[in-house]
């Protein structure tokens, strides 16, 4: 009979040498798409003799692959597989809840979460402030395109056959409007790419100011646009002040987590 000791000792073992086969897997994904067994071992800091007794029980079980040709290894199909279903389970509002949250709390500002649908921005998240502050919008709403920080966030980075119509339709009612301009509305564009984030002050309303900033998914689409709003009273809406890098940190935490990786 065993004793309760020898299972305990087993039982390790086979954690530790699932974290070791992790850790192999994590290191696949980093050197992808392939590399040598020695970049692995190093990369890993194991000897190259235990990794290559791990890669054998992946490749076995379709989790790594390796080049006849190169003898290089890679990812196997399993391991694709299982990125798939991960990716699949991704849900940009609940992985957003959290942080979202945490960014309420850090600023005392009233944050939201919008998606782009059929009708443009539209808010789905919403984290409230406990200071009064008069919000512009509310969840279910529907942001301008052109006259919000998070309208024209989402005009930065979709591409711009998503947003002609939207934009056309919002100079009708005002032709007057600053960025009627082509060419000044890709400027302002390209601005908001280089910055990676955007403000407005009392555009949507008089005395309200807004950050906002992209959350990527893991193809490296703009998946959400993560918005601060707060008086200009209290609010620094600066895009070069605290609150402004706060709020970038928070929407690549997000994007981080979604799968995105920045080049």
């Amino acid at each position: 009979m065993e004793k309760p000791l020898s299972r305990e000792v087993s039982n390790k073992h086979k954690v530790r040498s699932a974290e070791v086969g992790t850790d192999i897997l994590k290191a696949l994904a980093e050197l992808s798409p392939s590399t040598s067994l020695s970049n692995l071992a190093e990369h890993v800091q194991m000897p190259a003799s235990k990794v290559h007794r791990y890669l054998q029980a992946l490749i076995a079980s379709g989790f790594a692959q390796q080049d006849q040709v190169t003898n290089h290894y890679a990812l196997g199909r399993e391991a694709l597989m299982v990125g798939l279903a991960a990716l699949a389970s991704m849900d940009v509002l609940k992985v957003a809840a959290v942080p979202l949250a945490e960014l309420r709390d850090a600023l005392n500002e009233s944050c939201f979460l919008a998606v782009w649908a059929n009708k443009g921005a539209t808010v789905v998240q919403l984290q409230q402030a406990s200071r009064a502050v008069t919000l512009v919008t509310k969840v279910g709403s529907v942001l301008p395109l052109l006259s919000s920080a998070t309208g024209l966030t989402f005009a930065a980075y979709l591409p711009e056959a998503e947003t002609r119509q939207l934009r056309e339709h919002e100079l009708q009612a005002d032709c007057n409007h600053p960025l009627a301009d082509s060419t000044r509305y890709q400027q302002h564009l390209q601005q908001v790419r280089e910055q990676g984030l955007h403000a407005v002050h009392g555009m949507l309303m008089p005395g309200v100011d807004a950050l906002s900033a992209p959350v990527f998914d893991a193809y490296g689409r703009v998946a959400a646009v993560l918005t601060v709003v707060g008086s200009a009273r209290v609010f620094d809406a600066d895009e070069a002040g605290m609150a402004a890098e706060r709020v970038r940190q928070t929407a690549e935490a997000i994007s981080w987590r979604m799968g995105y990786v920045k080049s």
